[in-house]
């Protein structure tokens, strides 16, 4: 017989006027169904973690589409949501965690599934690469044997030997030369880069739909970086994967990105063609990531930072716009009410009512005119 597990809110946080997204109940108790295509939908995805002082509310309902074959990317400071959105659609997280919203995968409604359903789907259908290789591989097992578990834990290899072949082949696959050491070494014994394939390795042994890159190349330099996005791009070409990349690097986005969603304070700001939002960004805050990144004709001191800091994680308010207080083009209406994403061209979204249309990416140190379509 098997004990239903109630999950109860704290006294304190139940009676916070803090408005909790309601957790989901992860209800399915059937086999995972396979699904029959590639693209991932997120709707009104909400994330908040629970504590005996107060709920923080990391993700604040955002919605987006990772087509097969496409790359999304999640654009955005440090703690604006990324993560945890990427980590909240695979059911990631603890039940101290209230996940509300949708998430569907070829038609299977990923929140619907019990754990045990949702894990004969981790790896097979979805898979995350994520961005500590030292930290996300087990130092005592050999590369070879890591990525073997994965081939029989979902039936695509039955036998060690023909599993520890196919590890070679996947090794090959993701650019480690002689493999055949590889699959034999233990993780200290390879490179940061060739860690980070190995984890690749891992994550596509199953060819899954779709890949969620984590910061996958946050602690490469840049020319194994510049090797690793191109890997990513030459598998999507062989397996047909849609990818969901987290960054915070616009240079990684503008290399990588079908299209682009920029979070801030747990919400998205802006989303639309990479090309459009890294050309032609029509919210000051993405114009403000842009202006941020340096060049060589940048002058030496003269680098234009966002000024401010983001706010505290859980302390975004639903009162206006959290961008505001950094904002030079603020209004009152800005600090009154909380715009929503509208759309302001073909495709392509931002939630500004005071710009609604392009925002120059060179506005100088003071920034006051827009151009408004």
């Amino acid at each position: 017989m098997t004990t239903a597990t109630r999950i109860h809110t704290p006294p304190d946080i139940a009676s916070s006027p803090l408005t909790l997204p309601q957790p989901s109940r992860f209800r399915g108790s059937r086999p995972a169904p396979a699904p029959t295509e590639g693209t991932l939908r997120v709707e009104d995805l909400a994330v908040a973690f629970r504590s005996k002082r107060k709920a923080v509310e990391a993700v604040r309902g955002i919605s987006f589409t990772v087509e097969a074959g496409k790359t999304l990317v999640l654009l955005g400071e440090s703690g604006s949501g990324k993560s945890v959105s990427a980590r909240a659609v695979l059911r990631l997280y603890s039940n101290a965690v209230d996940i509300s919203g949708r998430a569907t995968l070829g038609g299977v409604d990923l929140f619907d599934l019990d754990e045990r359903a949702m894990q004969s789907l981790r790896g097979r259908a979805i898979a995350l690469v994520p961005q500590d290789a030292s930290g996300s591989l087990d130092p005592l097992r050999r590369i070879g044997s890591q990525i073997a578990e994965v081939l029989r834990r979902h039936g695509m290899e039955h036998g060690r030997k023909a599993a520890r072949l196919r590890a070679a082949d996947l090794l090959a696959q993701v650019g480690i030369p002689d493999p055949a050491r590889a699959v034999r070494s233990y993780p200290h014994e390879l490179s940061g880069g060739m860690r980070q394939r190995a984890l690749i390795a891992i994550a596509i042994a199953c060819e899954p739909k779709v890949l969620v890159a984590d910061e996958p190349t946050t602690a490469l330099d840049v020319t194994i970086q510049a090797q690793v996005l191109d890997l990513f791009a030459s598998l999507q070409a062989d397996l047909g994967m849609g990818l969901l990349l987290v960054t915070h690097d616009v240079a990684v986005a503008r290399q990588m990105a079908d299209r682009v969603a920029v979070m801030y304070a747990g919400r998205l700001v802006e989303e639309g063609p990479g090309a459009t939002v890294l050309e032609e960004p029509a919210h000051p805050y993405t114009a403000g990531l842009l202006r941020a990144v340096p060049t060589p004709e940048t002058p030496r001191g003269q680098l234009q930072a966002i000024p401010g800091q983001p706010p505290a994680a859980g302390e975004a308010v639903d009162e206006g716009c959290s961008f505001a207080p950094r904002c030079a083009l603020a209004t009152d209406q800005c600090r009154a009410d909380r715009p929503e994403l509208v759309p302001v061209a073909a495709a392509h979204w931002a939630a500004c009512p005071v710009v609604n249309g392009r925002v120059p990416v060179e506005m100088g140190n003071a920034p006051t005119t827009v151009e408004v379509s």
